[in-house]
Formats: structure tokens, sequence, C-alpha cells
């Protein structure tokens, strides 16, 4: 036990002095780095002031001799730019070299050389102004300007190349102080190796332990992950079985109501009317019930009919979708009272696409009359190239779709619909209520697992 604390003790002291160490040498590099590179920023920064001036220079110069050339008053732009960046620049300079000396001189005797080069550039544009073309010409032609520029370029090279010694001296002095650091972290990681040689061996039997404890909840994981995945699965596949299943008995009795009530009040009609015909020269109230007979069987065929349109849209497999459509919203708009405005875009469609697009606009719109208290729907159908979306807004008052309860499937029915047939579904409700749906031209293939066919989509659901 006491060999124990006595190995723990001299590991502990052995980590704390290569840590005491380590920060040590790490503060005195950072110090030295720090210093040597705030001077190679200076040096850079001076470096690019002195650029600058020489660029101005030039760029005056070359404005002060198109003027005096050409006369164009539009060369004096630059040229006045330039003097004033001049002015600006040199003071820069002053402020980075104050505590220079040296290089302080030389920056004096650039200044006063740039000086008698304006002075010079000015005194012409002068005589050119007064009309003097014969003196600035003979200044022109002088060889001042370029003495003048030759002393600028000899001063700002004399003053670049002490910026470069700077810089060279703090990367010399930086690359001491990595090596002072490298020599420190060598020594430091020789001691804390050892040091972490004898944790690891004390350690291995715990981390051995917890790999094996992970591998087992891994394991427990992935298997939890297969069987939630299967029965999503198997949840969407009775999902898109139910729409099919409802599908078809809505199919069975569209078709049973037209072939067979149909059938019968059509045929009810015709024996009234025949009656009516052979009464038309009775009196009493009979005519008169007879007449009120006739429009109840037209209502019946209308209700027949309207039910067979709700069951199974004809006019979508006759018309088309922007047709239906448009039958579905004049004839609801006519029923609800509502003022409906569509904007559909032509686009082709696969049919199960098609079937999904008139569902979800006849569900939305059935939710509208029945819970929005709206006063204006707008349907739109907007054509990409790969795909549509659809969007149906009204006014109303809206919902929380968090706060809808998990026993009422009209917004999960309506996002399985689409999202069975490859899209996405999205719900705002902050102004009234939008939902928009984003639809491929055709069913994508992963969606096609699920659905086998447009016809068999499921029924509209209500709002929830």
């Amino acid at each position: 036990m006491r060999s124990t604390s006595r190995k723990m003790a001299v590991n502990v002291a052995c980590a704390l002095i290569a840590v005491l160490t380590l920060i040590g040498i790490s503060e005195l590099s950072y110090d030295k780095s720090m210093d040597a590179m705030d001077e190679v920023a200076q040096a850079h920064l001076t470096r690019s002031h002195v650029q600058r001036l020489l660029r101005d220079v030039l760029d005056a110069e070359t404005g002060q001799r198109g003027y005096l050339l050409t006369g164009d008053t539009m060369y004096l732009e630059p040229y006045k730019a330039a003097i004033a960046d001049i002015g600006q620049t040199q003071d820069q300079l002053r402020e980075l070299l104050a505590a220079r000396q040296e290089q302080a001189g030389t920056l004096s005797l650039l200044g006063r050389t740039v000086q008698r080069k304006l002075a010079e550039m000015d005194l012409s544009i002068r005589m050119k102004n007064e009309g003097k073309d014969e003196a600035w010409r003979f200044v022109l032609t002088t060889e001042v300007g370029k003495e003048q520029m030759d002393a600028i370029r000899n001063s700002a090279g004399q003053l670049i190349e002490e910026t470069n010694q700077d810089t060279a001296r703090g990367y010399a002095e930086v690359r001491r102080s990595l090596l002072l650091t490298r020599i420190g972290i060598t020594l430091v990681a020789s001691v804390a190796f050892v040091a972490f040689w004898l944790y690891l061996r004390q350690t291995a039997a715990l981390d051995q332990a917890g790999q094996r404890q992970q591998l087992a909840l891994q394991a427990e994981r992935d298997l939890l992950n297969v069987q939630v995945k299967e029965r999503t699965s198997r949840l969407a596949e009775l999902a898109t079985h139910l729409q099919q299943v409802r599908e078809q008995e809505r199919d069975h009795l569209a078709r049973e109501l037209h072939d067979e009530l149909g059938a019968l009040l059509t045929a009810a009609k015709l024996d009234i009317t025949r009656i009516k015909a052979r009464l038309s020269g009775e009196n009493g109230d009979l005519p008169a019930r007879i007449e009120h007979l006739i429009e109840t069987l037209n209502s019946g065929i209308a209700l027949k009919r309207r039910i067979i349109e709700d069951l199974r849209p004809s006019s979508l497999s006759n018309l088309g979708l922007l047709p239906a459509l448009e039958i579905l919203t004049r004839e609801f708009a006519q029923r609800s009272g509502l003022s409906i405005v569509t904007n559909l875009e032509p686009a082709e469609l696969d049919e199960t696409i098609q079937l999904t697009v008139y569902r979800l606009a006849q569900e939305a719109l059935t939710n509208i009359a029945r819970y929005a208290q709206a006063q204006n729907v707008e349907i739109n159908l907007l054509s990409y190239k790969d795909y549509i979306i659809v969007t149906v807004h009204d006014d109303g008052r809206g919902f929380d779709p968090q706060a809808v309860q998990a026993s009422s499937h009209g917004l999960q029915g309506m996002r399985h619909r689409v999202e069975a047939s490859g899209g996405h579904l999205d719900i705002d409700t902050s102004q009234g209520t939008t939902i928009s749906a984003t639809l491929p031209l055709v069913v994508r293939r992963a969606a096609a697992a699920h659905v086998t066919s447009g016809a068999k989509e499921g029924p509209p659901q209500p709002r929830v």
C-alpha cells in the first residue's frame, strides 16, 4: 500500500514538474514569438505603405504629364487623388517609424525628395495654366524629374531594405523560439511518456471492460434500429394498403351507384314523365304532385352524380388534371360560397401524381369549408423542370399543427399520400393556413414500392 502511494506520489510530482516546465517554455516562446511577429507585421505594413507611396508618385507624374501634353483637365483628377493620398501615406509612415531612429531618418529623406518632386510637378502645372508653354516644356525636357524620381526610388528602396532586415530578424527570432519550444516539448514529452505508460498499465483493464460494454450496447442499439425500421416499413405498407382498399371500395360504390341507382332513378323519371304526358289534361293536384316528384328525382340524380364525382372523379380521367381542378373549384365555390382563385400551370404528370394533386386540393377545400371560417381561397400549381409545387391558401383562422392529437388522422393521411408519391408536404399557419406540396413529375421508385397505382389512392381526410 505504501509502495503504491509512493509510486503515485512520484507520478504526480513528475507530471506536475512536466506541466510547469511545459507552461514556462510555452509562455517564454509565446512572448518572444509575439514580439517577433509584431516586428514582422510592422515591417510588412511599412513596406506596403512605401510601395503605395511610390505608386501614388507615379500616378501623380502620369496625370501631370498627361495634362501638360494634352491640356485635358481629366488627367488632373488622378493627379489630385494621388497628391491627397501621398500626404496620408506619409503620415502613416511617420507614425509607424516614430520609434525607429534609423528608419525615421531614411523616411525624412524620402519625404523631402517627394516634396521636391511634388513642387516640380505643381510648378509645371501652374506654368501650363498661366500659358507659359516654353517654360513648362523646358522643365519637362530636363533631367530634373528623372533625377528626383531616381532619388525617390533609392530612398524607398533603402527603406524597404531596412524593413526586410527587420522581417528577417523577426523570422529568425521566431525560429529560435520554435527551436526552444521543440527542445522543451521533447524533454517534457519524454517525462510524460513514462508517466503515461504507467497510467496505461493501471487503466488497461478498465478500458477493455468499457469496450466490451460499448460493443454490447452498440449491438443492442443496432438490433433496436433494425426492429424500428422493419416496423416503420410495415406500418407504411399497411397505411398504403388501407388507402388502396378504401379507394377500391369507393370505386366499387361509385360503379354501383352509377349502374344500379342511376338506372333506377332514370327509369323512374322516364315512367313519371310518361304518366305526366298522359295526365296532361287532368285537373286537380295530381299534375302538381307529379311535377314535384320529377323535381325530387332530378335532385336525387344530381345528388347521385355529385356523390359519384366525390368518390371517383371522372373528369380527372376524361379531361385531365387542370380541367378537373377547375370543375372541382367551381362547383365547390357554388356550394360553399367561398371565393376561390386558381393559378394552374400545365404539366406532364404521372397518373398517380395527378390523383394525388386532385385529392390534396379536394381534401384541403373540404377542411376549409368545415373548420377554417375563411372567405377567400387561392390554389396554385406551379410547374418546374423536374417537379411541381401545389399550394392551397386560405385566409381563415388557422390552427396549431403541434396541438393536433395523434388520434386525428387528417394531416397524417395527407402527408402520407404526398410522401408515398415521392413528395414533401409543408403546412404554414402564420397567416391563415397554407398547405404546400412539392411533388415529382412521376412517382419515384422509393415511393412506388408503397403505392402500386394512382387509381387506388386514399379518400380525403378531414382537417384535424
